[in-house]
């Protein structure tokens, strides 16, 4: 079933409604219409139509089985601290990004009342105030916006959400009345931050007591490692000691600032999207660099700063310790994303790579003291499913890093998380940066052609064999992606019609276990970038699409596109129109902001005859042959007669200009 029309769409969250104050007359765009003959519809072209259609039924049946009419979850638990807002907006995180890469018509507005029912459930259980997590730390609280920063991406005409966007940022500037943020220490006052402003401690889950009975937390091991007399987990056993625990993870861990804080730079950039406010992008370079200088005086990016603005303050002056940092509970994974955020983040502000090296010291960290040929632990605290996940079974060895360090040096070694690598390179396109990434391929002990299936919570982790694939060194991998991304929705529409469909439930992480929404596949092969950083990265792209005739984001009905190439001068996609009836017309834009500047457009065209004025073109009838045209612009249209394909080279320049929510808009009431 399929929501998508053959009509043009009206109504509020049409792409084509102007900014405020309306947009100066612009230059018509280039069109270029294909002509060449699909032919046998390609296999990758017909599985991800086919995709779209499985996952707009899928998505209705999530919603119908467990959620009310105003869009809130079924729930019958309680909570009693801080933690699980996150796990409510998780259930649909990538809905939006399916709406803005062609989903139905009537997913967005599903979407934005699953958000405000949601939000209001989350008001009643007392996490949320003034419609913002009242104080948690920013791991979570980046899982929990990707569902936010998904609807200002896909619909920026939205007055409602463009207010909120600008009301959550505030929240962190100085002088702010939460007073989150110290400008003199160019600190976050507290781990916990949020609406309520700083919070103390880490809530009353922990601050009174950390005993041994906390079976989830005892992979992960002591959050302090130096307290007197508590060496082992089962020290903890001790009821004396569990208080001692407690009491020092409020005292220390409790307060000060950590790396992970460095993901509220995404909130902050998102509300500056909409109007580029230079006391926002003020504010996150500010915060950046207070991180990278501190990083480059300790030689190490370090992971807490006390109240007073010295790294070490609470941890005998050690760079690591801190709350969800090095130590504990994730170590890389935790500090690795969210040094990817702030850096990625202040990049989109202008110099795009200028301040990479945030992002590349934990890295470079971890791979120094990687080991080689090391037998795989099925049970590595973060990604106990790897072995799977990357066909090793018993016996195999696989080259490890370590993920974490404390006093008696780096431990956990486990796989490099390869997402990490590739959005390093993928952001800033530098050689550096695709060395570093080749290094991890080279000595990564396995295979990254093979697609093997399997789906976390973050709908992540097929990076591997899809950069082979662009790399022209795994031409199956779309194929085989798309089978596999299928069978993921099929599993979960199977989990969600075996179960009661009137249950409440009291398992915060059940939704994320039947979510059918899967994008990673669909985000690589249409818009050539890999899965949004999960704790809080913004929904970036190399290309994206606007529908002119229904003027709203994404690929209209019945075509498919494929991202075949990309280095740093340049992309190439293709595209075809399954329709044997219908011509569809399309919006091809540079950057999933609008950033890259589209020098020249190339391909192949021939056959049939389209006529069109000077800045239209359209071939005629003759032989194929390759063509060239200047566009200088960030967006080109495209004309897909039925059964008409196109393959286009486009020369670039990266991140030539400001990367905005508001990208042309007239284009879409002129091509109307």
């Amino acid at each position: 079933m399929s929501a998508r029309h053959d009509i043009p769409a009206t109504g509020a969250n049409s792409v084509g409604t102007p900014p405020s104050g309306g947009t100066a007359p612009e230059a018509r765009p280039v069109e270029i219409t294909a002509t060449l003959p699909t032919g046998p519809p390609p296999a990758w072209a017909v599985l991800q139509r086919h995709l779209f259609d499985e996952l707009d039924s899928a998505w209705r049946l999530f919603g119908d089985r467990y959620t009310e009419p105003d869009g809130r979850l079924r729930f019958s638990g309680a909570i009693p601290d801080r933690d699980g807002a996150d796990d409510f907006y998780e259930a649909f995180f990538n809905w939006p990004a399916l709406y803005r890469l062609g989903g139905a018509d009537d997913l967005l507005p599903a979407v934005k009342r699953h958000w405000e029912g949601v939000t209001a459930q989350l008001t009643e259980l007392g996490l949320y105030r003034d419609e913002f997590e009242r104080g948690y730390d920013w791991f979570h609280q980046g899982e929990a916006l990707l569902m936010f920063y998904g609807i200002c991406a896909a619909d920026p005409a939205d007055q409602r959400f463009r207010d909120r966007a600008r009301r959550f940022a505030e929240q962190y500037l100085p002088g702010s009345a939460t007073g989150n943020y110290d400008p003199a220490t160019r600190t976050l006052r507290s781990p916990h931050n949020g609406s309520d402003g700083p919070r103390t401690g880490l809530g009353p889950q922990w601050d009174d007591r950390f005993g041994h009975e906390q079976r989830g937390m005892r992979p992960y091991g002591l959050p302090l490692r130096d307290v007197p007399g508590i060496t082992s987990w089962d020290d903890l056993a001790d009821e004396d000691n569990a208080v001692r625990m407690g009491h020092a993870m409020r005292d220390r861990l409790g307060r000060g600032d950590t790396a992970v804080d460095l993901a509220a730079t995404a909130l902050v950039v998102n509300a500056w999207l909409y109007d580029h406010d230079p006391r926002l992008a003020d504010w996150v370079l500010e915060y950046v660099d207070a991180w990278r200088e501190r990083a480059a005086a300790v030689g190490a990016m370090p992971d807490n700063v006390g109240p007073s603005g010295e790294v070490g303050e609470d941890h005998g002056g050690r760079w690591y310790g801190g709350h969800y940092g090095w130590t504990w509970p994730h170590g890389v994974h935790s500090i690795g994303a969210a040094t990817l955020v702030g850096a990625i983040s202040a990049g989109m502000l202008g110099r795009a790579d200028a301040r990479l090296d945030l992002a590349r010291r934990p890295l470079d960290q971890v791979w120094e003291q990687r080991r080689t040929a090391m037998p795989y632990d099925t049970g590595a605290t973060r990604r106990p499913g790897w072995a799977h996940a990357l066909g090793l079974g018993a016996g195999r060895t696989v080259n490890a890093l370590p993920t974490r360090v404390g006093p008696e040096g780096w431990f956990d070694h486990q796989p490099a998380q390869v997402a990490y690598w590739t959005w390093l390179w993928w952001f800033g396109m530098r050689d550096e940066d695709r060395a570093r990434l080749d290094r991890v391929r080279e000595h990564s002990g396995y295979d990254w052609r093979e697609v093997h299936a399997f789906r976390d919570k973050e709908e992540a982790g097929h990076e591997a064999p899809w950069l082979a694939y662009l790399d022209g060194d795994n031409p199956g991998y779309p194929e085989r992606a798309l089978r596999m991304a299928l069978a993921q929705v099929a599993h979960r529409t199977a989990l969600m019609t075996a179960e009661d469909a009137d249950a409440d439930s009291a398992d915060l992480h059940k939704w994320q276990r039947v979510n059918p929404v899967v994008t990673e596949v669909l985000t690589q092969l249409t818009t050539g970038a890999p899965q949004t950083l999960y704790n809080g990265g913004l929904p970036l792209a190399r290309v994206r699409y606007d529908d002119l005739d229904a003027a709203r984001p994404g690929l209209p009905r019945d075509v498919a596109a494929l991202v075949e190439h990309l280095d740093s001068t340049g992309t190439t996609v293709q595209l075809v129109n399954l329709s044997t009836v219908h011509t569809r017309r399309l919006r091809l834009l540079a950057g999933g902001f609008g950033e890259h500047l589209i020098t020249e457009a190339h391909w192949t065209g021939g056959g049939e005859h389209y006529p069109g004025d000077s800045h239209d073109y359209h071939l005629p009838a003759g032989p194929e042959t390759e063509h060239s045209v200047p566009v200088d612009d960030n967006g080109l249209h495209l004309v897909l007669p039925p059964g008409r394909r196109i393959r286009l080279r486009l020369d670039m320049r990266l991140n030539a200009r400001p990367f905005a929510h508001h990208i042309s808009p007239t284009t879409f009431r002129r091509a109307r």
